[in-house]
């Protein structure tokens, strides 16, 4: 379009678009499983990868390749791979670098599936691992073995919002010869870049505040086209996650509101996390956004945003935890986050409830931790429903 770099808002506007021969203004959904050639030669050269083109839904798509580019435009990545899901995505950014013998070390603070891939999936197939304190660079050092092969980490962390120091485990990973690979699905690519800061891959859940309402999942690996190409790109095509076209479509259009969205959400989060840090109620209030946040400075280095996420711990364990979720009245009760609405969360007894107490306790997710993800309503709207909530305990 321009020899100008372009910003993000932009780009999540224009690019990686792509028209057919009817020059449509919004972009083309293609429903179709394959596509037919004009020769069996040209299928021949398709196949060989000696022509480029589509061949069949499992392997690409035209709107797929639009949403893939687009993704890659905003993250500052050289290729993407769209997923059908964030955790298709995060398993295959692992399991397309792994073999039998190799060890991976990964944050402790996970989101539950993510701890299930780690610790029970990829053992499975003679993969050790190892977990640490993120926040801790002389465990990630410790933990190095000479068949350690990549580390892992969410940051900010799910449901904690813990922050890592992702230049910092990038060169230690580095130095023992091994890939970084990092869950940027709380931050979103407009608060944080990770490929950046070092990461060789950055995975995402755009089921979250990628589609930011509700209605679709995906995922998405982003990294460098050689990355791509020697671990991920196989590993999707003969597996099968792949992503319908029409969420690809959905979340192609959901992307030209993003920043707007976004942006509004985590301003929201901001004033609603200020309110509740002021009620005796609360014990703590953990929000990126806040000079209190333990890695604060950490998050002034390497993040241009806070987030729309809040977990707070409310005095009384469970059962004020759940009085508090079930007065709330915009708010809803449910697992998922990015979302228009206003979500709310216990994941003691949801997202991380298959986790041991002792592996809770040691993630710093108590029975009084509630995770809050900040919708589009009026944040004065929000900040009368939690601190309602709250007086009703």
């Amino acid at each position: 379009m321009t020899s100008q770099p372009l910003r993000p808002e932009t780009l999540l506007v224009h690019a990686g678009t792509t028209r057919s021969a009817f020059n449509e203004t919004s972009e083309a959904l293609f429903l179709t499983q394959g596509h037919v050639y004009a020769s069996a030669e040209e299928c021949e050269r398709r196949f060989s990868g000696d022509e480029p083109g589509f061949i069949y839904a499992r392997f690409s798509n035209p709107t797929i390749a639009m949403f893939e580019a687009r993704m890659a435009a905003l993250e500052g990545a050289e290729d993407a791979r769209a997923t059908a899901s964030g955790m298709a995505a995060v398993t295959a950014s692992l399991m397309g670098q792994l073999k039998t013998g190799d060890h991976v070390v990964a944050a402790r603070a996970l989101f539950g599936s993510c701890r299930y891939v780690i610790e029970d999936l990829l053992p499975r197939f003679g993969v050790a691992s190892t977990l640490v304190d993120g926040t801790d660079l002389a465990a990630w050092r410790a933990a190095v073995r000479p068949e350690t092969r990549t580390f892992f980490l969410e940051s900010p962390a799910n449901p904690t919002l813990e922050v890592i120091d992702i230049a910092a485990v990038a060169r230690i990973a580095h130095e023992a010869g091994a890939t970084l690979v990092v869950d940027n699905v709380f931050a979103t690519p407009l608060f944080q870049r990770p490929l950046a800061l070092g990461a060789d891959c950055v995975v995402y859940s755009t089921t979250k505040h990628v589609d930011g309402q509700g209605r679709c999942l995906g995922g998405a690996v982003l990294a460098s086209k050689a990355f791509i190409a020697a671990h991920v790109h196989t590993f999707l095509r003969q597996t099968g996650p792949a992503l319908s076209p029409f969420n690809a479509w959905v979340m192609l259009k959901s992307l030209e509101t993003l920043p707007v969205r976004v942006e509004r959400q985590a301003r929201s989060a901001a004033h609603v996390a200020d309110r509740l840090a002021e009620h005796g109620r609360v014990r703590r209030v953990i929000y990126p956004g806040r000079p209190d946040h333990p890695q604060a400075e950490i998050i002034r280095r390497q993040m241009t945003g806070a987030s729309t996420l809040i977990a707070l711990e409310i005095e009384g364990g469970k059962p004020a935890a759940f009085r508090f979720m079930n007065a709330l009245r915009i708010a809803r009760i449910s697992n998922n986050l990015g979302d228009a609405k206003t979500l709310v969360t216990h994941p003691a007894t949801s997202t991380h409830q298959r986790l041991k107490p002792e592996e809770r306790a040691a993630m710093g997710i108590t029975d009084g931790l509630v995770r809050l993800s900040i919708g589009l309503e009026h944040e004065e709207d929000l900040a009368a429903d939690v601190l309602g909530a709250l007086d009703a305990i």
